[in-house]
């Protein structure tokens, strides 16, 4: 079995593989840089937007479900479909703006400045481990992509379970609790989350190297936004664990 691709579901190296069929322009480094900076930039347009009206004391509620119901659905079309994604991925940022817009909110009421810390972590823990990637002091061997990919997949894992038991009332232990080793289950997933950055940067490298088709900057910048997204929530969470 090779492990030769991104811990990343959606940066897979048979993705490349396939996409290298089509088309004559090629992917750069450079401009899915460009693409995953105007996704980033869509994202925190629309989620400024419905943080302004959580604090104008409206619903955002619609906001929040229109948000996750939309990015999760167009996510996997994306992920099935990667040719779509010029035009779906600037969508998801969109959706995804509005989710995450009404959830730093609904933060933010709770712990006043919490956002803001979880912001400039998750900008700071990235530029640091776009440095380290290029300065060759964390390299993606084959062993650092295994633990990495088999860690995202058990929190996933978990994560599934902690949502299906939720419909019961069942709350799983720990995952939650803002106790020293609830504390602990949420720094460790920081971490994971944080180091599938360095498997997304080798990755996209990697997809410029193989001269996939222009398209795939969209597909390249869609991954490293759903990454940068996620370690962004578990910062979140646990600043606001540690607040508690």
């Amino acid at each position: 079995m090779s492990y030769d691709r991104s811990g990343n579901p959606v940066l897979q190296e048979n993705t490349f593989k396939r996409a290298s069929e089509f088309g004559a322009d090629t992917m750069t480094i450079g401009g899915t840089v460009n693409k995953a900076f105007i996704s980033l930039a869509i994202l925190l347009g629309s989620a400024f937007y419905v943080w302004n009206l959580y604090f104008q004391s409206q619903n955002v509620q619609p906001f929040l479900i229109t948000g996750i119901i939309g990015a999760l659905i167009l996510s996997l079309l994306i992920s099935f479909v990667p040719r779509i994604s010029p035009v779906a991925v600037p969508v998801y940022a969109l959706l995804e703006g509005l989710a995450l817009g009404s959830i730093s909110a609904i933060y933010e009421a709770k712990y006043h400045g919490i956002a803001l810390q979880a912001v400039m972590i998750t900008l700071g823990v990235f530029v640091g481990l776009l440095v380290a990637y290029k300065l060759h002091i964390i390299r993606a061997t084959e062993t650092f992509k295994r633990v990495i990919i088999i860690s995202t997949m058990g929190i996933m894992v978990v994560y599934l379970v902690s949502w299906l038991l939720g419909f019961f009332g069942v709350r799983m232990p720990y995952l939650h609790d803002n106790g020293i080793i609830g504390i602990g289950i949420s720094l460790f997933i920081v971490i994971i989350a944080a180091l599938n950055l360095i498997l997304d940067f080798d990755f996209i490298e990697r997809g410029s190297q193989n001269r996939a088709p222009k398209y795939m900057e969209w597909y390249g910048a869609f991954g490293l936004l759903i990454t940068v997204v996620w370690l962004y929530i578990e910062v979140l969470r646990l600043l606001s664990k540690l607040r508690k």
